[in-house]
């Protein structure tokens, strides 16, 4: 028996492949929240426009969510390690290409394609795949520590590539983050294992062994298979409703437009960006909390209860903007991080519950619909702005749309699996 394999059996190996899934997602969140710091150098180098560098930017975070069912497919078809680990390959090859680049489309490419696949592969679709099938007993709390490495990755990475930028340049930055992907690499094939079978063992608290799911012949067939069939069930619409909702009401409005709207009632822009990382910080507690909050009581009923919360904040929301940061305003901050993702880990129990081992591609298609919904909101409340004049119609809209939300999510009926084949 080999040293690693002494180790291993001191700790069940459920453990073993959280950790690495958790290192591969905090890198994937830099890895694609990092063109965010680079876009002014980028500008003064090549004389792009910063709608052009933009462009590369939407395209990472359109494929960021579509490409997740299909990533969810490819792990049943060849294991998530040699997924996550080509996915690792595919972000370094990114990256580390813009270092050569002359033309703005190839930025699309490695910025907006290479990256965006790459990171999009392990997204939230991954965290779904490793607690399905690893974890009965805490699976709830290890999809929010698994989610919460996605506020943890930005908070660790965007300071450290936005000083390099700034002090040595955004070639140097862009080549650290190429390394950093291909050091995760070896770490990932030796310790992330596809199932429980595979080391004699079973997922951590399961009473029996499941057998692996049997290998699909086609990734992008079976992606679409499993939406075909989901799309037959109402839950599938009710939860991809909401979590469109939920992408509209974080991503779409808040991480986008927070910023400019509080600087249109007088707040200084670094204040305001000091505020929106605190929600980042939040996020991490809120997250885990849910997670720990889903292996005790009904995802549904806490699906309601944050959506509906966190529709009452947006509608007080334009009352609290002022030139200073009142105490108000600090509480709608630390309430809105904590519920920022809180909703992800129900929302890969319902799926799980609901419809089987086909869960974490169907959590795929719910995650694409959030994505479509940060991307609408992020546009309609710019729209607003532009013939309004300020944004209180946009966060009026989004706090009704939360409480839908709600409504959707308590209308999940219970105990009703609808498995998919």
């Amino acid at each position: 028996m080999t040293q690693l394999e002494v180790r291993t059996r001191r700790v069940h190996w459920a453990w073993w492949v959280a950790g690495v899934s958790f290192i591969a997602l905090l890198g994937a969140a830099g890895f694609r929240a990092a063109p965010g710091v680079l876009i002014d150098p980028l500008h003064q180098e090549f004389g792009w426009s910063r709608g052009t560098i933009s462009l590369a930017v939407s395209v990472n975070l359109v494929l960021y969510g579509v490409i997740s069912p299909f990533a969810a497919a490819l792990m049943e078809r060849f294991g998530m390690r040699k997924v996550v680990a080509s996915a690792l390959v595919l972000v370094a090859a990114g990256s580390g290409l813009t270092v050569v680049m002359t033309a703005s489309w190839q930025l699309i490419l490695f910025w907006g394609i290479f990256v965006g696949v790459g990171t999009g592969s392990m997204a939230l679709a991954f965290v779904a795949t490793v607690t399905s099938r690893w974890f009965v007993k805490h699976r709830g709390l290890v999809s929010g520590v698994l989610t919460a490495a996605g506020a943890t990755g930005q908070l660790v990475f965007l300071p450290i590539v936005a000083n390099m930028a700034t002090d040595i340049g955004w070639r140097p930055a862009s080549l650290v983050i190429a390394g950093v992907a291909l050091l995760v690499v070896p770490v990932v094939l030796i310790f992330l294992r596809d199932h429980p079978s595979q080391v004699g063992t079973t997922a951590l608290g399961a009473d029996a062994p499941e057998p692996p799911p049997p290998p699909n012949k086609g990734a992008a067939r079976r992606a679409l298979q499993v939406l075909g069939t989901s799309m037959r069930s109402g839950t599938f619409w009710l939860l991809a409703g909401g979590f469109a909702i939920c992408g509209a009401s974080t991503n779409g409005l808040i991480g986008t437009h927070f910023v400019p709207a509080a600087h249109d009632h007088g707040v200084p822009m670094t204040t305001a960006a000091g505020l929106l990382a605190l929600v980042g910080i939040f996020d991490v507690a809120g997250t885990i909390l849910s997670g720990w909050l889903t292996d005790r009581i009904d995802p549904r009923w806490l699906l309601g209860a944050y959506y509906a919360l966190r529709g009452g904040s947006l509608l007080l929301l334009p009352g609290l903007f002022a030139p200073t940061v009142e105490p108000p305003m600090w509480a709608f901050i630390i309430f809105y991080g904590l519920d920022w993702v809180a909703t992800v880990p129900p929302t890969v129990a319902l799926c799980r519950d609901r419809f089987g081992m086909s869960g974490p591609i169907v959590f795929g298609w719910v995650f694409a619909s959030h994505q479509l919904g940060a991307a609408f909101a992020a546009t309609a409340a710019g729209a607003t702005r532009d013939h309004l004049g300020s944004y209180d119609m946009a966060w009026y809209g989004a706090g009704l749309l939360c409480m839908v939300a709600a409504v959707f999510s308590l209308a999940i009926k219970r105990n009703k699996p609808a498995e998919v084949i």
